[in-house]
């Protein structure tokens, strides 16, 4: 379990049906190291700015975050935290290793908008 204030995505079933049931989704997959709190955190912070967007995290080495795990956007990504933006349930964009305020927020001002 990682210990955030995001809502958690504990199983496959549960990220098909938040895939489904949201337009815009950002999921943070990592664990509770020195490159994924920052981003936890930053997230946490940016979900009163972005009503329109769902933020939630799923640990790393569950055996259903093989979903986040073996999407063809992270082949290659060696560092942690896998970071996916979704659009109506497809990949829009995907990052690796930690990312700072500036650099999430223009990924979802330019995947998703403000509102």
């Amino acid at each position: 379990m990682l210990f955030t204030n995001l809502d958690h995505i504990e199983s496959e079933e549960q990220y098909n049906k938040i895939l489904r049931e949201n337009e815009n989704v950002m999921i943070c997959c990592g664990r509770m190291g020195p490159m994924c709190v920052p981003v936890y955190g930053i997230m946490e912070e940016l979900r009163d700015e972005y009503k329109n967007v769902k933020f939630f995290d799923m640990e790393f080495d569950i055996p259903d975050a093989r979903v986040i795990r073996n999407l063809p956007e992270c082949q290659g990504f060696a560092g942690l935290p896998f970071t996916v933006y979704y659009k109506n349930g497809k990949v829009v964009k995907a990052t690796s290793s930690i990312q700072n305020y500036e650099q999430i927020t223009e990924i979802l001002d330019e995947q998703f908008g403000k509102e």
